[in-house]
């Protein structure tokens, strides 16, 4: 079925309607929502409106990309559609599917790119507004349910939770960019196990990420960290809260760190918000499309906050500042490339940087929560 002017199309080009429609209707402002459609027609020609060999009129480009965000944004299933954008069922899962994967193609780049020298300075001085000096964002992993897991592969998806999931790991800053995002390990692995499966240290053991330079309590460092929770491991390159915290000054870094862990927690309720798909039950069969979903979500995600104006996209630094060295290709040896996972890993600094942060914590942020 097609037509040539909707009301919901008439509504959204209304350039005297309420911007606050848009943002109900696709969780984004208009302007991001017509920016994001205009450049998938551009990039897939299986959105452009076209004449069928009878002469009739497809269907449009706005009406296959609201199918798409109609099932991402409410999570709601294929045949909803039908009645809001007259486009059938088989159309509205090749339209979720092609405009995923073309957000993915056309964004990654961008927006889930690894921090570069001039995104590092701003996370550490994020991190040292805070009190962790060195901090680079926090860390943890989200379970997204998957209803339609083939019977076959089941009792790998599932662990402590019931039904099978999928995890997605995460780093997120404080303003809610998510500069990490590793998914598709199955349900049955917890944290840990999917921090080995990780390339979130791969760059940094290949010499490619950009170096940081700081000190804290007189120690220098040269490696960035991540908040994390009590189930990680103690490495260099992870600051974890103390469990059961004995004096005041533990105490005091027990909350700080709790506070400021919580970016990571914000940052998956706002997805989960945004859109509702990863929220609920994943309805697709095929892990590799699924895979494309999500990445797509994290994508826009990050689209929606710089659009928000929390992150400005005009902010650029013609160096990265004292304590950040540009990154250079590196060609290591085996050699050099594991004695660099070992300082990754390196217990003795890892309890070495938390107790200089207590001490830090204590001395120069007083009653900061």
């Amino acid at each position: 079925m097609a037509f040539d002017k909707s009301l919901l199309q008439r509504e959204l080009e209304d350039s005297s309607s309420d911007d606050d429609d848009c943002l109900i209707m696709y969780r984004m402002s208009r302007n991001l929502f017509v920016r994001i459609m205009n450049d998938v027609e551009l990039y897939d020609d299986y959105f452009v409106q076209k004449r069928s060999a009878a002469n009739v009129l497809g269907l449009s480009c706005f009406q296959k990309v609201t199918a798409a965000f109609r099932m991402l944004t409410y999570g709601v299933p294929t045949d909803a559609t039908d009645e809001y954008v007259c486009i059938r069922e088989s159309t509205a899962i090749e339209s979720l599917c092609r405009f995923v994967a073309a957000v993915v193609d056309l964004f990654e780049e961008e927006y889930l790119r690894y921090p570069n020298e001039a995104d590092t300075t701003c996370l550490l001085a994020l991190g040292e507004q805070n009190g962790f000096p060195g901090m680079l964002g926090s860390i943890d992993c989200m379970y997204w349910a998957w209803k339609n897991c083939p019977i076959e592969w089941q009792g790998q998806y599932k662990g402590h939770m019931e039904e099978p999931t999928i995890i997605l790991e995460v780093v997120a800053s404080n303003d809610l960019w998510i500069w990490h995002a590793f998914f598709g390990m199955p349900g049955s692995h917890n944290d840990i196990n999917v921090l080995h499966r990780s390339p979130l240290f791969a760059k940094l053991a290949e010499g490619r990420a950009p170096e940081v330079n700081y000190t804290i309590n007189g120690h220098d460092y040269t490696m960035g960290y991540y908040l994390a929770d009590g189930i990680y491991l103690s490495w260099a390159t992870l600051v974890k809260s103390i469990s059961q915290p004995m004096g005041n000054k533990n105490k005091y870094f027990a909350k700080t760190h709790e506070a400021a862990r919580k970016d990571v927690e914000r940052a998956f309720g706002v997805l989960q918000s945004r859109f509702a798909i990863v929220r609920g039950a994943a309805r697709i069969w095929d892990m590799e499309t699924l895979s494309i979903i999500m990445k797509a979500c994290v994508i826009m995600h990050n689209m929606i906050i710089e659009d928000e104006g929390v992150v400005d996209p005009t902010e650029r630094f013609d160096y990265g500042g004292q304590n950040v060295e540009p990154s250079h290709e590196s060609n290591r040896t085996l050699d050099e490339f594991i004695e660099a996972h070992k300082r990754i890993r390196d217990k003795e600094i890892h309890h070495q940087l938390k107790a200089d942060l207590i001490e830090h914590l204590w001395q120069y942020f007083p009653d900061k929560y």
